[in-house]
């Protein structure tokens, strides 16, 4: 249980206070996405060792917008004490969306907002007590997770192959120069299902490749995601076509070219994105 996968918190309400399955590890990543809200004056996000009044905060990070220029607060507040605040410049920006990754490492927190290092903040308490996190205060959450770091080109079995009725589901954020995202469902000798978002065309091509060659392409309509914001996709099986939903929103429907379901049994991520979470 200690090195378990845990599910993500989908647009969680605020105050949201979660449990880190197995506390914190070394080489695990708190992932947290969502967006400042206008009006901000400061939010908090804390990681801490259970839940009430006085208990250990390992990690208090806290923007500020209201007192000067926008700067970052770090403490940690141990045996009903604060300790002393260390600082840094904020990136966060009034009404816009945000990726905040908080890795773990041996000797400190490793900050990071937006795909840029912020800080590194030592170790006061051990990290090994964390087992919740809190966020509060002037800000909207579209999701958290904590796992170790999912890396691209992505590829995973899927056990029995697909069959109508299974679903998979994929997180990420597509990078700022992202020009290509992709998502294949491919069998032994080819690939049943391919999705290619292309930015620089605006376009997404979806295809089969068997028997050593392309099919003809299906495309229409613009790329369904925004670089540098959260995005949810869901691809459905069913009996005669994959339903392919993004935040939810039915996007694509593309009919079954190779009809041998069950021998597809590898998912395939690839393009210029961070990968939060995948669940086949």
């Amino acid at each position: 249980m200690a090195d378990c996968q845990q599910h993500p918190f989908l647009s969680p309400s605020i105050p949201f206070i979660g449990p880190l399955l197995g506390g914190l590890q070394e080489g695990k990543t708190l992932i947290i996405i969502g967006r400042v809200l206008p009006n901000a004056d400061k939010f908090t996000v804390d990681l801490q060792h259970a839940t009430g009044c006085g208990t250990d905060i390992a990690l208090h990070f806290k923007p500020h917008f209201d007192d000067g220029p926008a700067h970052i607060v770090f403490n940690t507040f141990e045996k009903g004490n604060w300790g002393p605040e260390e600082k840094s410049t904020c990136p966060f920006v009034k009404g816009q969306p945000f990726t905040l990754e908080i890795h773990v490492t041996k000797e400190a927190y490793k900050v990071s907002v937006n795909g840029q290092h912020l800080a590194d903040y030592k170790h006061r308490i051990s990290f090994t007590l964390v087992d919740t996190i809190l966020v509060h205060q002037m800000v909207e959450l579209d999701f958290i997770a904590y796992q170790k770091p999912v890396t691209v080109p992505y590829k995973t079995l899927i056990s029995d192959g697909m069959k109508s009725g299974k679903d998979i589901v994929i997180h990420g954020v597509p990078n700022a120069d992202s020009k290509r995202i992709e998502f294949n469902l491919r069998h032994r000798f080819g690939s049943a299902f391919h999705y290619q978002c292309r930015f620089d065309e605006n376009a997404v091509v979806r295809n089969t490749h068997e028997n050593g060659s392309w099919g003809p392409e299906e495309r229409d309509g613009a790329v369904p995601f925004i670089p540098g914001q959260f995005f949810q996709v869901k691809i459905s099986c069913n009996r005669d076509h994959y339903d392919v939903f993004v935040n939810g929103e039915q996007i694509h429907t593309y009919k079954h070219r190779f009809t041998k379901l069950e021998e597809i049994d590898v998912f395939e991520v690839y393009g210029q994105l961070e990968l939060f979470y995948v669940h086949v």
